[in-house]
């Protein structure tokens, strides 16, 4: 899953592609590069990042949406059911929600309605505050509780349980330690059944292991990604693609060819 942040103030290319030209030069470079899925945001999830209403994120993602769909596989990275509205119908195929359906009461009616895959993950708070002293007693125990307790609602909704997948969300409510916890066990979060996305990708936490700034953090997210694939996760979301990919390869071809498929439910259904 390649990043494709239309936003302002995204924490690593925040202002790049706001440029609708720039965004779509971008998101055909990743596909060349080996993305199964472009995600498109309109509005950063950084810590500490402000929100923004259904009419400006509509105004940043749609001129790309609609000039990628049909085209490229394209996931559109929102909370607002109004924006996963006009996308789905534009043509994308995915809906990443980092509220797992918990920001906009409507969303889960829209996604239902629209087909689309669904990726549910788990954050603490809100971007603003997420980061402020997260606590937990057991990370990966309540994290799991929380994702079951989101898909079985989510079924309610009427989505259909093949088409959902979980994001225990690294980096979203969490410190180093919680973090590097739920890579070591990111197996009880795969044993809940559905395909899981990993989003480690130059995160704060791999600055903090390495001493990295944000554009010297691929070496850390390829590592992260390997392991997390070894651990049964399904779906990476990345910046650097092309790099994640041969490195994610090359982890597949250690392991046989059955496992090796069924590591691709986008591909497998």
């Amino acid at each position: 899953m390649g990043v494709l942040n239309v936003t302002p103030d995204s924490f690593s290319d925040g202002g790049r592609y706001l440029d609708p030209d720039a965004a779509l030069r971008h998101a055909r470079a990743m596909v060349a590069e080996g993305a199964d899925l472009v995600d498109v945001g309109g509005e950063s999830t950084r810590p500490g990042a402000e929100p923004v209403d259904a009419g400006e994120e509509l105004r940043r993602v749609m001129p790309v949406v609609e000039r990628l769909a049909g085209d490229v596989p394209v996931s559109i990275d929102t909370s607002k059911a109004a924006v996963a509205r006009a996308a789905t119908a534009a043509g994308a195929v995915f809906v990443n929600d980092v509220t797992a359906l918990h920001g906009d009461p409507e969303m889960a009616a829209v996604v239902a309605d629209s087909g689309a895959d669904l990726c549910l993950m788990h954050m603490l708070g809100e971007p603003r505050t997420m980061q402020d002293d997260p606590r937990y007693d057991d990370v990966v125990a309540e994290v799991a509780a929380f994702l079951e307790e989101r898909l079985a609602f989510a079924v309610g909704a009427g989505i259909a349980e093949h088409r959902i997948w979980l994001d225990p969300g690294i980096g979203f409510g969490k410190t180093l330690e919680h973090n590097l916890e739920l890579l070591r066990r990111l197996d009880e979060i795969v044993a809940l059944g559905r395909p899981v996305v990993v989003g480690a990708s130059r995160k704060r936490f791999l600055g903090a292991l390495t001493g990295r700034g944000e554009a010297e953090r691929l070496a850390g997210t390829v590592a992260a990604n390997v392991m997390a694939f070894e651990r049964g996760a399904h779906m990476f979301r990345v910046h650097d693609v092309a790099a994640a990919r041969d490195a994610l390869t090359v982890a597949s071809a250690t392991v046989d060819e059955s496992s090796s498929e069924a590591h691709n439910p986008l591909r497998n259904p």
